[in-house]
């Protein structure tokens, strides 16, 4: 199965108990089809005690079947939590977006999407070279030298 069927037929499970673990989200998720793997990520520090981090994922055989998850078991009520069940997102990469170690304009895709075009950069040196004068302020404003509403 290709990553991108993969990840269309994975739910992202939130809000789990820590007496979850993998053998009962298989047993919550199995009524909606076959289920190909269970992961509940572990808490990143090794001092942690508790099982996982509070959500896992489940990955279908079928994308429809996890569409069919994700509408009947999203706001549902597991060991007396209630869960929330939807589509799995693609896992970002750590040296990119809001958080990471690297100024924005210094990452990869970012010039490629925001840089300007040849032409566009041609163009505006051509509208610089017809407007050297600054525009005046004061123009437009010769009919406002008196105050208050205007006669009829």
């Amino acid at each position: 199965m290709s990553d991108a069927s993969s990840l269309k037929a994975t739910v992202f499970v939130g809000g789990l108990d820590h007496g979850v673990n993998q053998q009962v989200l298989h047993d919550a998720f199995i009524p909606f089809g076959d289920i190909n793997d269970i992961s509940m990520p572990r808490p990143e520090l090794p001092s942690s005690r508790d099982p996982h981090r509070g959500f896992g994922y489940v990955e279908f055989e079928q994308a429809e079947d996890a569409k069919e998850a994700k509408d009947n078991m999203n706001q549902s009520e597991l060991y007396g939590r209630v869960i929330k069940v939807a589509a799995a997102k693609p896992q970002k990469d750590h040296n990119e977006g809001v958080g990471s170690k690297t100024a924005i304009w210094q990452q990869e895709g970012y010039l490629a999407t925001h840089a300007p075009k040849d032409e566009e950069q041609k163009t505006e040196m051509q509208g610089d070279d017809e407007e050297q004068q600054p525009l005046d302020p004061m123009q437009g404003l010769e009919g406002l030298d008196v105050a208050g509403p205007k006669a009829k």
